[in-house]
């Protein structure tokens, strides 16, 4: 049996196939019919069968930017208009005459890390990335979690802790989110957010990378700020480490190469967390770009292997 894992962006599509045993023996990407339906669903299809012709019927999952309501029904993906409020799942299950898996791409992104071979030892796994915007997901036993309405791992939606306004002020703009909330930390944590704070406290646009840059140079206003940062994403994470009590945490996205986040991380949580607590293991990801095709083919491969 193979596995067919999609990652469907707003720029690409990516196809890679995966044998049995989790490798991957083929990959193609094409550009991703941005506001064209029909053509996105040829797009898919025409993939499929070209790797069916290679390998024979494999099965499909689906990594996508955005959220499905309820098993077949209408997606939000603001990134991705094609898809907007289509019931992506059911259309291509009649296209394709298969089953169709279908899940968040930060989803297939931690499924992939829970299921490497060292990882798989850790029970509750759960992923987070810190890239333009902040998401994640959580996986119990090798299974992810979805919760009632999907949206479970939506952790950059949650608003600012009051100790978190004790380190930025409490004066801090509540900056409007996409969701339609204000102050949600995603805003302030995510790459974008990492630049936005710089700016408001400094007031000087620069990208992450020369922050980060000048931080190890010793300047004096990237110190501070990343400073200030790392005591802000340390108590954001406390609190939902003591939602979760993950034994494994891992990150992905931009700022999650920054090697100095695993050096100072976990001496900060400590005091996030209650007395009794032990901070988690806190690892970078390890499969990169190449998660959200593994993860996406293991929505199935952790079905039909149960």
């Amino acid at each position: 049996m193979y596995y067919y894992g999609f990652d469907m962006g707003g720029t690409k599509i990516e196809l890679a196939v995966f044998d049995a045993g989790l490798r991957p023996v083929w990959r193609k990407r094409v550009p991703t019919p941005h506001d064209d339906y029909h053509l996105l669903l040829a797009t898919i299809a025409a993939l499929t069968h070209e790797a069916d012709a290679r390998f024979g019927v494999g099965a499909v999952g689906i990594g996508i930017p955005g959220v499905e309501q309820g098993v077949d029904g209408p997606l939000l993906t603001a990134n991705l208009p094609a898809t907007m409020g289509r019931s992506l799942r059911a259309d291509l299950r009649r296209l394709l005459q298969r089953d169709v898996r279908l899940s968040n791409d930060a989803n297939c992104f931690v499924l992939s890390e829970a299921w490497d071979e060292e990882f798989r030892q850790y029970p509750v796994v759960l992923g987070i990335i810190l890239g333009t915007g902040m998401g994640g997901g959580l996986v119990v036993n090798g299974r992810l979690v979805d919760g009632a309405n999907g949206i479970a791992g939506e952790f950059g939606h949650f608003r600012l802790p009051v100790d978190a306004l004790d380190i930025l002020g409490a004066d801090i703009p509540r900056v409007a989110c996409g969701c339609g909330q204000r102050g949600c930390v995603e805003n302030y944590l995510s790459g974008r957010g990492f630049e936005w704070l710089y700016q408001h406290f400094y007031q000087q646009a620069l990208p992450a990378t020369a922050i980060i840059a000048a931080y190890r140079q010793g300047d004096l206003k990237a110190v501070g700020h990343v400073e200030r940062f790392m005591a802000l994403l340390a108590v954001c994470l406390g609190n939902l480490l003591t939602i979760v009590d993950p034994h494994l945490v891992v990150l992905g996205g931009g700022l999650s190469n920054v090697d100095e986040i695993y050096q100072q991380l976990p001496q900060r949580l400590a005091a996030s967390l209650l007395p009794i607590a032990r901070v988690p293991r806190i690892e970078k990801a390890r499969y990169g770009d190449a998660g959200g095709v593994r993860g996406a083919a293991l929505l199935h491969f952790t079905v039909v292997n149960e």
